[in-house]
């Protein structure tokens, strides 16, 4: 029964002895106090061990949540973004340099399934992930790379439903 509770607690990113017990904090590696504070003024997001290729495309089909990133309630209101709706993921490859770089970080709205304009989405194409700018054509949707050693490539209408779109990236960061 421990191991499960274990292996539960960190799935969900949580701490065991908050899970099993429902003491100290709900988040692993902080006091109670700073938990609180966390709850109040900041919300969590999953860092998904998934990567998202801006190359040539990679999946993890086992994803967990490596860890939790914080966001002031503020700023992603002020966004128009709910919590509960983003995850975090990130990039490998070069394909969207220099907006993208690998092993930057990128934020994605889920409820943005839809293109909205042209945009940076987080798309599923054979069983890869990528990110990439896609802007909607007559022929399709376009999937551009940044990167100019990458050609563009088109989505025919007839098999648009094949292009999957996870979410739109809406915020990204990485080292300089």
């Amino acid at each position: 029964m421990v191991d499960g509770l274990a292996r539960l607690a960190i799935a969900a990113g949580v701490s065991l002895d908050w899970l099993a017990l429902g003491k100290g904090s709900r988040i692993p590696g902080t006091s109670e106090a700073t938990a609180v504070y966390i709850a109040d003024d900041y919300a969590l997001v999953p860092l998904y061990d998934a990567q998202c290729s801006a190359g040539d495309g990679a999946w993890n089909e086992h994803c967990r949540v490596l860890t939790h990133l914080a966001f002031t309630r503020h700023s992603l209101r002020n966004k128009g973004l709910t919590p509960e709706q983003l995850s975090a993921i990130r990039v490998d490859g070069d394909s969207m340099e220099t907006v993208l770089e690998a092993g930057d970080t990128v934020l994605i709205d889920h409820t943005r399934t839809q293109i909205e304009g042209e945009g940076i989405y987080i798309i599923r194409l054979d069983d890869h992930l990528y990110a990439k700018r896609l802007q909607r054509n007559f022929d399709g949707v376009s999937i551009i790379s940044e990167n100019s050693a990458y050609r563009e490539i088109t989505v025919p209408r007839d098999r648009i439903d094949e292009l999957e779109i996870i979410g739109r990236a809406v915020w990204a960061a990485g080292w300089l």
